[in-house]
């Protein structure tokens, strides 16, 4: 939603001053540049991709705009979950563990955590992982160092979406040179006509360049930021889970091992030590 109100500023703020200097905002509207942009741009970032690729970044993109930010809450969730889990193997043994892990969305537990749910890869990652660790006892080291080779699989993957963005707003001022350069080339076919239609034609190839750089620098660009910032909210994740899980390989309590997953969390999103006591009392009572 956020990123909704943020294209709205950038566009009133622009279309704004345009206005307040006297300008007519039926100058800037040219269909035609628009076309040749977007289209180019679309059809570029096309020939740099697979199908699946596309069909991810496309996803993605449209994340930007409809997921909520990673926050306390959320990372709160992931805690309560892992300590649930981690609580059943410790009183029932792995065994206990193993329906939860392979039918998460039939799970009493994960079902209380609807964020867990919602977000495929720190489900499977969870899931993934419980399974890897059930079937061979593997040293604390040896675990962990599988984990390590998941997260940055998942981010490599990531950044390859949002570099491809990244490229294409990169690529939106030489497109609307393009399409400047091609209102040009039609001007240069009335240079007949009055100064008045000469003057229109050439500002309307002006908007070309002005559509390209508008689009790289104050829409694609910072959405491509954005799936870049995502990219190190599920990292962030990623990580607490792979604490705590390190922590059950080296056959920490629980509630240790939530600990050491709680101070895995940065910045103002990490619960404090009482705030997670007291949610953890809470989901026991």
């Amino acid at each position: 939603m956020l990123a909704v109100v943020g294209i709205v500023v950038v566009l009133g703020a622009v279309a704004g001053g345009f206005l307040l200097e006297g300008g007519n905002l039926s100058v800037l509207f040219q269909p035609g540049e628009l076309l040749i942009i977007g289209g180019a741009a679309l059809g570029s970032f096309a020939i740099a991709s697979t199908a699946k690729l596309f069909q991810r970044s496309a996803r993605d993109l449209w994340e930007v705009f409809t997921a909520k930010d990673v926050g306390k809450e959320h990372f709160t969730q992931i805690l309560q979950l892992l300590y649930d889990i981690l609580s059943i193997e410790r009183r029932e043994g792995m065994l206990a563990v193993e329906g939860h892990v392979n039918t998460p969305s039939q799970s009493r537990v994960f079902g209380r955590y609807p964020h867990v749910l919602s977000t495929p890869l720190l489900l499977d990652f969870i899931c993934d992982n419980f399974k890897v660790y059930m079937l061979s006892e593997m040293e604390p080291h040896e675990f962990d160092a599988i984990m390590e080779t998941d997260i940055a699989a998942t981010l490599r993957n990531r950044a390859i979406m949002s570099g491809g963005v990244t490229r294409t707003a990169d690529s939106l001022p030489g497109l609307g040179i393009v399409a400047a350069v091609l209102g040009v080339v039609l001007t240069m076919g009335k240079m007949k006509e009055s100064p008045e239609v000469l003057g229109h034609s050439v500002g309307a190839a002006l908007v070309g360049t002005f559509l390209g750089v508008l689009l790289c620098y104050g829409i694609v660009g910072p959405m491509a930021a954005k799936m870049e910032l995502r990219s190190k909210q599920l990292q962030a994740q990623l990580d607490v889970v792979r604490t705590a899980l390190l922590g059950l390989s080296m056959g920490l309590p629980p509630a240790v091992a939530v600990e050491s997953a709680r101070r895995a969390i940065p910045g103002d999103d990490r619960p404090s030590f009482d705030e997670l006591e007291g949610t953890i009392r809470g989901a026991k009572k």
